[in-house]
C-alpha cells in the first residue's frame, strides 16, 4: 500500500509539473478590506473560529468557463462560489450551500448590498421557531453575519443571498435554506470586489464545465424541487444553521436548529 501511495504522489507530482492540473494558489482574505468597525464585530465573535478545511480556503485557481471577468458563478454541487478574473484566473471561496430540496440554480444579478445587514424572520419562520424576535439587529450575532448580497431578477428581490455566517464548521456543507454562506472574512473581501448589478450565476446541480449557463443568458432562478424560490428561501430545517441565535439576542435562548 505505501508503495502504491508513493507511485501516486509522483504522478501527481508529475501531472502538476507538466501543467495537467489546475494551479491553486491558497490566500487568506486580505486583512485590508476589513474595517476598524469589522474587527471590532469580529473580535466579539462568540462562535468558534473555524477555519474551513483547505479545500474550501480562499484561493486563486485557473478558470476555464465562458463567464466574463467580474462574474460571480456559484459551483453548489462543489461547495464552491468564484468571482472571475482577468487572464483565466479566478478567486474561489468555499461555501455552504442549500440542502437538495432547497438549492437553486439560474442567472440573477446583485440587486441590493449591506454591511452587516439586520435579519427579519419570517411569518413561516416565527410559525416554526418560537421566541424569535421580530428582527435582529446587525452584528457578529446576526445569522446573516457581515455582508449579504442580494439577489434580483429585474426589479424583484429573488429572497435568494450570499452573505456572511456565524457557523463556519459548516463551510463545505449543504445544509441551508437556499442562501449561499461564507465565512464573515471571506464575504467581506467578496464585497469590496462586486458592485450592484454584478452578475451570478448559480449552476445547475450536476452540471460539469460543459454547462449552459452562460452571461446573457437570463433564465429563473428556481428550486431543483421545482418550487417556487419565494416559498422555501426562508424556510427552516432541522439542520438550518441560519437561525443560530445567541442568548444577547434572544434572552431565554433559542437552541441553534442545526
Amino acid at each position: 500500500m505505501s508503495s502504491l501511495k508513493v507511485i501516486l504522489g509522483l504522478l501527481a507530482a508529475g501531472f502538476a509539473l507538466s501543467g495537467c492540473m489546475p494551479a491553486t494558489t491558497y490566500q487568506a482574505a486580505p486583512e485590508a478590506t476589513l474595517k476598524p468597525s469589522d474587527k471590532a464585530q469580529l473580535a466579539k465573535a462568540r462562535y468558534a473560529a473555524v477555519p474551513p478545511a483547505e479545500p474550501f480556503r480562499r484561493a486563486i485557481v485557473d478558470y476555464h468557463r465562458k463567464e466574463q471577468p467580474g462574474t460571480i458563478v456559484v459551483d453548489s454541487d462543489n461547495h464552491y462560489l468564484y468571482l472571475v478574473q482577468d487572464g483565466g484566473k479566478a478567486i474561489r471561496y468555499g461555501v455552504t450551500v442549500g440542502e437538495e430540496a432547497l438549492a437553486f440554480s439560474g442567472i440573477a444579478k446583485v440587486g441590493n448590498m449591506a454591511e452587516w445587514p439586520k435579519w427579519t424572520p419570517t411569518a413561516d419562520i416565527h410559525k416554526r421557531i418560537e421566541g424569535l424576535p421580530a428582527s435582529v439587529p446587525g452584528g457578529v450575532d446576526n445569522p446573516l453575519g457581515a455582508r449579504a448580497l442580494y439577489l434580483y431578477q429585474g426589479n424583484k428581490d429573488t429572497l435568494f443571498r450570499i452573505h456572511g455566517t456565524n457557523q463556519p464548521e459548516y463551510i463545505g456543507a449543504s445544509i441551508s435554506s437556499g442562501c449561499i454562506r461564507m465565512t464573515n472574512e471571506d464575504v467581506i473581501d467578496l464585497y469590496t470586489r462586486v458592485k450592484q448589478g454584478t452578475v451570478v450565476v448559480v449552476l445547475e446541480p450536476k452540471q460539469d464545465e460543459g454547462g449552459r449557463y452562460f452571461v446573457g443568458t437570463i433564465e429563473p432562478l428556481r428550486t431543483t424541487s421545482g418550487r417556487n424560490p419565494s416559498r422555501t428561501s426562508s424556510r427552516p430545517t432541522s439542520r438550518d444553521s441560519n437561525i443560530r441565535i445567541t442568548p444577547k439576542v434572544v434572552e431565554n435562548g433559542v437552541p441553534s436548529a442545526t
